[in-house]
């Protein structure tokens, strides 16, 4: 199988699963992908859905014979989508709109092989943030650097970002961007994995 995310926190949940994997990342423009599906009326799920089938299909096309996994993730609030800030005041400026409020984590996942998609979902968990200052979310920002850019909502729940929250509704693969369950049920069905 191969794992088609440069993501340190979906390689950490994949081998806990004891699945030899290798991890391939795709190349895809994510932004201009997203504004296709946007400009077509796709909401987070689709976003977040048609950026997991991209990574595993660009992947697959090269290694037809693997199982690969793509996956990916967008958070909303309001309307608004949130995916990676591109540096840190754009952090700064999603964790301010998400300061205080529920917002949904969308997280997709496409299993491909040959070239063609066998299975996809999305699963969801809505995080509520709590009120942040601007002090704190300064101070924030200043020990987590650079990490802030790695995930959706400008945080990484597995590490500091779990000070930012005060109540999570969701299983735990969910809100680190790879729905498990779905993904091993499906790997069964393709008699990849032991029943």
């Amino acid at each position: 199988m191969i794992l088609a995310s440069k993501s340190w926190g979906r390689r950490l949940v994949l081998q806990q699963t004891g699945i030899p994997f290798d991890c391939v990342p795709a190349e895809i423009d994510e932004r201009a992908l997203e504004r296709e599906i946007r400009a077509e009326g796709g909401g987070p799920d689709a976003v977040a859905l048609g950026l997991a089938r991209a990574k595993a299909l660009q992947i697959s096309a090269g290694s037809p014979d693997c199982f690969v996994l793509g996956a990916d993730q967008v958070a909303s609030c309001e309307g608004r989508l949130f995916g990676k800030p591109k540096d840190l005041p754009a952090a700064a400026e999603q964790l301010s709109l998400l300061s205080g409020r529920v917002h949904r984590l969308h997280s997709a996942v496409a299993l491909a092989r040959g070239g063609i998609v066998g299975f996809e979902t999305v699963s969801h968990a809505d995080l509520t943030m709590r009120p942040l200052s601007a002090d704190f979310l300064q101070a924030y920002l200043g020990t987590v650097g650079e990490a802030a850019l790695g995930s959706a909502g400008a945080y990484q729940i597995e590490g500091l970002g779990v000070h930012l929250f005060s109540e999570i509704s969701g299983d735990h693969w969910t809100i680190l961007g790879l729905p498990l369950l779905p993904v091993l049920e499906a790997l069964r069905r393709e008699s990849a994995l032991a029943g």
